[in-house]
């Protein structure tokens, strides 16, 4: 597995558990081609952390 293919691993991954965690959460849709649809808030330190990590090859 290459870095791009980690990297955007762990961020759907990330988007799609903030998805599920509360009624605000953020709305995620694939939309094709590489692209998401997100409509709502983001926790960017939570997605800044899972950056982080897979870089450092972490989970």
């Amino acid at each position: 597995m290459d870095l791009q293919t980690t990297l955007r691993d762990a961020i759907l991954t990330e988007l799609q558990r903030q998805a599920e965690a509360t009624d605000a959460a953020p709305k995620v849709s694939p939309a094709g081609d590489g692209f998401v649809e997100i409509h709502g808030q983001i926790d960017l330190d939570a997605l800044i952390m899972v950056i982080t990590g897979s870089l450092a090859g972490g989970p």
